[in-house]
């Protein structure tokens, strides 16, 4: 019986911890594109901004092997404004280009892990 809880208390630990290593990324929650000649996108985040040490910084749009398209700096911190959208207009996509992959960084822990990989219309 004491083994089952030592199992318990192992697995929860390691679940809170785990939670806790990526807790303060950014998270992409929504990505809309709308095109034309060129694309728009609007892009969700949620971060969990403190202030001016650490905040939501960028997002990018990228081909999926990389070649990044179009930047969004976010130049200030979202403390009380969460989730936020923002949206980045004349964004060239090449022809050959189908799909892309949002990708979303802080001033503190740099690129999150997530990528959001989009349809182009």
């Amino acid at each position: 019986m004491k083994s089952d809880y030592k199992a318990l208390i192992t697995a929860a630990i390691f679940m809170l911890a785990s939670g806790a290593l990526f807790a303060d990324e950014v998270r992409i929650v929504d990505v809309k594109v709308y095109c034309t000649v060129d694309c728009r996108f609007s892009v969700t985040l949620e971060h969990a901004d403190t202030g001016w040490e650490h905040y939501a910084n960028q997002w990018d749009i990228v081909t999926l092997d990389d070649q990044v398209l179009g930047s969004r700096v976010l130049y200030h911190p979202h403390v009380d404004e969460q989730p936020f959208t923002r949206s980045l207009s004349g964004v060239s996509i090449p022809d050959s280009v189908k799909q892309v992959k949002v990708r979303a960084r802080d001033l503190k822990h740099g690129y999150s892990a997530q990528e959001f990989v989009v349809d182009l219309p």
